[in-house]
């Protein structure tokens, strides 16, 4: 049986575990502590899923509670995806974040996915990397 809850007062150590055990890890500074660390106490709208004591899915994001809430991270262990626990964390994710759009960018394996669930594409995204130059 799978629970939810709300909140980021987590292990570290237990969220990099499930970041590496969903491949989200490919992707995230999973060696950098202090900046994991960082990521997960300054996002304000955390949803977890477990199974008994072990975590099997996050969605971390950051929101206004208001007019947007950016998902940045979706991560549910491999051993754990197709079971729905993804939509729900993002069920949970929009009924937390009020009447908020729910804005995000997809890993590129998880691109489909997220058309299926809903989602539309949006074409007129931009980021700017860390090290990136404003011109």
């Amino acid at each position: 049986m799978i629970t939810y809850r709300i909140g980021n007062d987590l292990d570290l150590d237990v969220v990099i575990e499930l970041y590496c055990a969903s491949t989200l890890g490919e992707r995230r500074p999973v060696g950098d502590r202090a900046r994991m660390s960082a990521m997960l106490r300054n996002a304000n709208l955390v949803v977890t899923a477990w199974e008994g004591e072990q975590l099997v899915g996050i969605a971390r994001s950051v929101s206004d509670f208001s007019y947007c809430t950016y998902l940045s991270d979706l991560a549910v262990r491999v051993s754990h995806q197709r079971y729905g626990i993804g939509r729900e964390l993002i069920r949970r994710t929009r009924e937390e974040g009020g009447k908020a759009l729910l804005i995000l960018l997809a890993a590129p394996k998880a691109a489909e996915y997220y058309s299926r669930i809903g989602f539309e594409q949006h074409p007129r995204a931009w980021i700017l990397q860390p090290d990136g130059e404003l011109k």
